[in-house]
């Protein structure tokens, strides 16, 4: 008869989640034992559990289905809270597994107890601790139906030491059926958007008066992104997509679409003049900063906002029938066009046109460049089809864990993470899990010894960000960082760049070579 952990894991395979990112711990042990029993699962070692929730996003946006985290305890699911934020905020299907400290009374309290069902409820959209083992199979079922949503969200199972470790008959366990669809095998569908909205929405574009169609979600790649640019193109409305959409499939070929500035003032400019603001799969637009702002919101006086499908429902469907309601032509796809190679003196613009002269078709580029990534949208337009993932939720650390998972998703394909010098502090620990998988990964790292992002904050607010304390704070140096030698730790080969010749050399060398390489990529602080 099978225990809880091999139930526990026969459940999670039995419903496509076959791919485990871990770091396991002492209340765990027999789940991990677990993973030899059925090999259909895939574990990868992560050495910190904020690579383990970073990866697991990263790779649900690309392979559309949820992997699943170990974690150990409270603690260890606390230090993986801000990628699954970000998970949640970008609407990604992620399985948590938390292993607990067994159910019966610790006395006096066990070391590293907490509250674990209270704090995974912080990212969570559905959480549960399981109780028995014959319970797993459906607490299973209920977690990956819960996860895929719609809309897609971070489902928590609690695994209590005993639970996993006792033997059960799986059969004999039921469903709560809190979570429609909790089958093996099934996936939840989104609900349909009314005919009535679709009319709305049409009625709205043929007013002829200005209009821009907001796109995220399940918007910004494939079928949908698709139909949204017949629309535009049939009605003359502006294509945008959210600051920060969870994937966004651009380059040559494919329908050009400009991102919604997060600065408040910058997405007023974009906006100005909008008489109909029609969001498709995200939400209206809100402040990505509380600074103090003439207007306050990024839309502008007298524009109207209207959802044309959102949450639950299924924006790929409701942007298809939209199309349907017009007579389309062809949309203009975004040209083929590339920068030329830079030389001289290395800075974050001549790299990103290095970037775009480089950039492999079909990559995935993992963008935590931050500051140092304001040329890149343009380098990179034109270039071959790829995938964008940006930094969703906006808590820095994503990127390095990100690339992993995206890598693991599309084995096939080269991932290229773009990472600013003091998010890669963050989560170094991934660049050990690249060289373990020899994941084919190149790190960029943008490496102007400065938090610049925090400086232009600053400058935003209001406040002096040279006075001699809020300077020191900004400035990563004394000593200096040393990726190249961090990187070299890990397992992973790296070298620095000091000219724009220099660094398009070893961008080209790196992309072409297998396995993971990191480029410090030493230029001055952004504007």
């Amino acid at each position: 008869m099978p225990n809880g952990a091999q139930i526990l894991i026969e459940g999670l395979v039995d419903a496509g989640v076959d791919m485990c990112f871990a770091h396991p711990g002492t209340s765990a042990t027999h789940i991990v034992a677990a993973l030899d029993d059925v090999p259909r699962m895939r574990p990868v070692l992560c050495l910190f559990e904020g690579v383990a929730t970073g990866a697991a996003d990263g790779y649900a946006r690309i392979a559309g289905k949820p992997a699943c985290t170990l974690l150990h305890l409270g603690p260890g699911l606390a230090n993986g809270l801000a990628n699954l934020d970000n998970a949640r905020r970008a609407g990604t299907p992620v399985v948590n597994i938390v292993g607990d400290h067994a159910t019966r009374p610790q006395r006096p309290a066990a070391s590293l107890e907490s509250d674990v069902t209270s704090l995974s409820r912080t990212v969570s959209g559905w959480t549960r601790r399981t109780y028995q083992a014959t319970d797993l199979a459906g607490d299973v079922a209920e977690a990956v139906a819960a996860a895929y949503g719609p809309p897609g969200a971070v489902a928590t199972l609690v695994v209590p030491a005993d639970v996993s470790s006792s033997e059960a008959d799986k059969s004999s366990g039921t469903v709560r059926g809190e979570v429609p669809g909790a089958r093996p095998g099934t996936r939840p569908r989104p609900g349909a958007v009314s005919s009535a909205a679709v009319a709305a929405a049409a009625e709205v574009l043929r007013s002829g008066a200005p209009a821009v169609l907001l796109l995220g979600g399940a918007a910004t790649h494939g079928p949908g992104l698709h139909a949204a640019a017949r629309i535009a193109e049939a009605t003359g409305a502006r294509l945008l997509c959210e600051s920060f959409p969870a994937r966004l499939e651009r380059g040559a070929g494919l329908p050009p679409v400009e991102r919604l500035a997060h600065g408040t003032a910058d997405a007023y400019a974009q906006l100005a003049g909008v008489r109909h603001l029609l969001v498709a799969g995200t939400t209206t637009p809100v402040p990505f900063f509380a600074h103090p702002e003439p207007h306050g919101r990024p839309e502008p006086h007298g524009c109207e906002v209207r959802s044309l499908a959102e949450g639950a429902e299924d924006v790929t469907a409701a942007l298809e029938a939209l199309a349907g309601a017009f007579d389309p032509p062809s949309p203009v796809p975004q040209e083929s066009l590339r920068p030329g190679r830079p030389t001289g003196e290395l800075t974050a613009e001549s790299a990103a046109a290095a970037i775009g002269a480089l950039l492999p078709e079909g990559a995935i580029v993992v963008d935590e460049s931050n500051t140092s990534g304001l040329w890149l949208p343009d380098a990179t337009a034109g270039a071959p089809p790829h995938d964008w993932l940006p930094l969703t939720g906006g808590a820095i650390g994503q990127g390095l864990p990100a690339a992993v998972g995206a890598a693991l998703a599309a084995p096939d394909r080269r991932v290229l993470a773009l990472e600013a010098d003091g998010s890669a502090m963050y989560s170094p620990q991934a660049l050990w899990t690249m060289a373990r998988e020899e994941l084919d990964v190149t790190v960029v790292v943008f490496d102007n010894r400065a938090y610049s992002a925090l400086s232009r904050e600053l400058m935003s607010a209001g406040a002096d960000p040279d006075g001699e304390w809020a300077a020191d704070l900004l400035e990563l140096s004394r000593p200096d960082l040393d990726f190249v030698g961090l990187a070299r730790a890990m397992g992973v080969p790296a070298e620095q760049a000091t000219t724009a010749e220099e660094f398009t050399a070893i961008l080209d060398r790196a992309l072409a070579e297998p396995g993971p390489y990191l480029v410090d990529c030493d230029v001055p602080p952004a504007g």
